[in-house]
């Protein structure tokens, strides 16, 4: 912990400081400046209104609230942006200097760290991985976008310490120092209205490998493994026969040095084949940590992510999975795949104009019951009824998640199962998944 003090106090040294955004990680931000730091002043500013009271700023912590808030960076040495702050301008526009608490954080101690991004299955391979080095006895903590801003954890930092830090694009937009270990699961449509293109969208995300150095290591998925990086790639089934790390079926097989490791399928709680692909991310980079027999143990012991295909219970005859997380086709065509005797599947929420075309090829084919919602659920309605017609009476629309539920309820077969898995963002009309998936439990439970 020392050199971290010493670093952040010669950043801010009789600097003036603002921290751009007070949520989380603001408030991070303002705790460990105020408790180890000597800047010449420090400022919040928020597109919402702050309360000093309940805040615990101080009377000469300067605020700048408002649609405005942006205006007055420049008067600053230092900025800390939030990863949920949208700059109004590129850092190198601004004649102040902008940083970011993870950027801090990744100068000290990239060298312990494990990072994982991935537009899906980041949470889930960063809660196993931190599961499986806790149960087996590693100093380990967990971080970053998974709800845990990086600062809070550094009083419990020693050089023995692994940190395991989920990262989302929007952390990585303007990183310049990468993990020492890097996974990059996946990339799919999404975070456009942002970034308006997937390329970039990829620019932010690749920051978590951009400035690695040769000894580092790089695990990347096959479908987005750049060709001119250093790293071991990995793959499923027969997609990536020349894959560094390849899963088939249930067998995770590390090509380079010859190891397998069966997966026990029948005795974890994870869900669908997905899942073992997280499941060889987390293999290999805890594999020079534990012991196989550490990591079957760990795994078989751990709980699924709230709102990742949870099982939610067995209401009317019919078992209900919570999949809210899924904002994306791939994930929903993931999810009828993955649950038992899927019945119906329950899609939209926000349009963030991403292209269904794939999703609305695989639902024409399944015989599942499609209930769409809200304002992409009626655009999948509409590109299901002209496709397929014919099988209009399995495709329905209702407009919201509540009438959903209620139409599950009496058209799934007993004995089915009914999965929440919108392929879309909840912006707009939940405040997030998590309140989305909750709604939806509350909603099943209600029934019986």
């Amino acid at each position: 912990m020392k050199r971290f003090i010493k670093h952040i106090k010669d950043l801010t040294e009789n600097k003036s400081i603002c921290i751009l955004g007070f949520g989380r990680e603001g408030r991070a931000t303002f705790n460990i400046l105020s408790k180890y730091c000597n800047p010449a002043s420090v400022a919040v500013a928020d597109l919402n209104s702050i309360d000093n009271t309940g805040s615990g700023l101080s009377d000469d912590i300067k605020l700048i609230c408002g649609r405005d808030y942006q205006k007055s960076l420049d008067e600053f040495d230092l900025v800390f942006k939030s990863p949920g702050i949208v700059l109004e301008k590129q850092p190198d526009e601004l004649e102040c200097t902008v940083t970011s608490e993870t950027q801090v954080f990744f100068e000290v101690y990239r060298e312990q760290i494990i990072g994982i991004t991935g537009t899906k299955g980041k949470s889930t391979v960063t809660s196993l991985i931190y599961h499986i080095l806790k149960t087996s006895g590693k100093k380990c903590c967990i971080a970053g976008n998974i709800g845990i801003p990086v600062f809070n954890i550094v009083e419990d930092m020693d050089s023995e310490t692994l940190v395991v830090c989920e990262l989302s694009c929007h952390q990585l937009e303007y990183m310049t120092v990468s993990p020492s270990a890097a996974v990059f699961l996946n990339l799919y449509e999404e975070h456009l209205d942002h970034y308006g293109s997937m390329e970039r969208y990829y620019n932010a995300k690749k920051n978590i490998y951009l400035y690695q150095d040769e000894e580092d290591c790089l695990l990347i998925n096959s479908d987005i493994a750049p060709k001119d990086e250093d790293g071991l790639v990995f793959g499923i089934s027969d997609k990536d026969p020349e894959a560094d790390i390849y899963v088939s079926g249930r067998v995770v097989e590390l090509r380079f040095s010859g190891e397998s490791y069966t997966i026990p399928s029948d005795r974890i709680k994870l869900l669908g084949t997905h899942n073992h692909f997280n499941i060889a991310a987390a293999y290999f980079m805890t594999s020079p940590f534990v012991s196989t027999e550490e990591f079957d143990k760990a795994l078989c012991s751990f709980d699924p992510l709230a709102h990742r295909l949870e099982f939610v219970g067995s209401f009317r005859g019919i078992r209900w999975y919570d999949d809210s997380i899924s904002t994306a086709c791939a994930t929903a065509i993931e999810a009828v795949r993955s649950v038992p005797d899927a019945g119906t599947i329950l899609i939209g929420g926000m349009d963030r104009g991403i292209d269904y075309s794939s999703l609305v090829e695989f639902l024409g084919k399944s015989d599942v019951n499609v209930i769409c919602m809200e304002a992409s659920g009626k655009r999948v309605y509409d590109m299901l009824c002209d496709s397929v017609p014919e099988e209009a009476g399995r495709i329905h629309y209702v407009p919201h998640l509540e009438d959903a539920v209620n139409l599950a309820a009496g058209i799934t077969p007993d004995g089915k199962s009914c999965v929440l898995s919108p392929a879309a963002a909840s912006y707009g009309i939940f405040k997030n998944f998590e309140e989305r998936g909750d709604a939806f439990k509350k909603l099943v439970k209600e029934l019986d």
